[in-house]
């Protein structure tokens, strides 16, 4: 019998591909989603996951070298962001069509912030780009996404972890993928070097000096770690200890554990390792947790 599966996706930039690999293992394994939560780029995985392109999607992101990024990214010179997001969006249209998120496979439900007023938002209807462009807002990277005359920024800056927004049904487990999570991470061998010295990188980091030019501060050392830099750690740190809170607090039957330091946040050229990362990691949680894979539906498992 297969176990129903209510899943919570985090936010966490480019490591948020890591999700599509954890669905591919829980899937393999028996396990069937009944509904889905995320924040971020967990809103936007777990969005096309509910419209049932996750495979189109993965192929088209397996296919993107640094340039094809590069293209995608729609830099500005702004105070509101580096980027305005667009691109992107129009260009995974074309892969997975638009719907309205009532109209999915499955209960769905993405989390943005309201910048104007502190309030968390929950997107459980209506179009659903509007829903994920919202919940991707990183503050300083995207420009904030307008809906009519509320502004929405990241959800992961109110609820990195939406555990307590996932629809539960009796019976189902509750299963949550953590893609910046406080672990060790083994560095395995790549071309540093190559990553290092790309033109992706190189733009940027030109991107943020110039942001950091509009932003009025006393001259900096070199040494010094920079406003904007300062501004996404101070971020990244608010962030996790909310994460750490709601795992306390609302405690999954099964946690799927993604480094935070395995890639950074904008490795987006690097889906297939990503997506690597996160299978590997749902394979380590269900092998410390068989009793889920006993009680799954897996052939031979009986």
């Amino acid at each position: 019998m297969k176990r129903d599966v209510a899943l919570v996706l985090s936010s966490g930039g480019a490591r948020g591909y890591a999700h599509v690999g954890a669905i591919k293992v829980l899937e393999r394994y028996g396990f069937r989603i009944t509904s889905i939560a995320g924040t971020s780029m967990g809103a936007l995985v777990g969005g096309i996951y509910a419209t049932g392109r996750l495979n189109a999607f993965e192929e088209w992101a397996n296919s993107l070298d640094i340039m094809e990024v590069l293209k995608l990214t729609d830099f500005t010179i702004s105070k509101k962001g580096l980027v305005k997001g667009k691109k992107v969006i129009e260009k995974i249209k074309e892969i997975v069509p638009e719907r309205n998120i009532e109209d999915l496979n499955i209960p769905f439900c993405a989390v943005a912030t309201d910048i104007l007023d502190g309030t968390e938002a929950l997107f459980t209807k209506g179009n659903l780009y509007e829903a994920v462009r919202a919940s991707i807002s990183i503050p300083t990277v995207f420009q904030p996404h307008r809906i009519g005359k509320r502004y929405f920024v990241d959800g992961g800056l109110i609820n990195p972890i939406p555990v307590n927004r996932v629809k539960r049904s009796d019976n189902d487990i509750l299963v949550v993928v953590d893609v910046s999570a406080p672990i060790p991470y083994d560095k395995k061998t790549v071309d540093a070097e190559k990553y290092n010295d790309s033109r992706y990188s190189e733009q940027i980091r030109i991107i943020r000096e110039k942001l950091n030019n509009l932003i009025p501060s006393r001259k900096e050392n070199d040494e010094d770690i920079s406003i904007f830099n300062l501004s996404n750690m101070s971020i990244g740190t608010m962030m996790r200890r909310i994460s750490e809170l709601t795992l306390e607090k609302h405690r999954p039957d099964l946690l799927i554990s993604v480094s935070k330091e395995s890639f950074s946040t904008y490795d987006f050229y690097k889906a297939a390792e990503i997506i690597n990362e996160g299978e590997e990691a749902a394979l380590r949680a269900l092998k410390q947790n068989e009793t889920f894979i006993q009680t799954s539906g897996v052939p031979g498992s009986d």
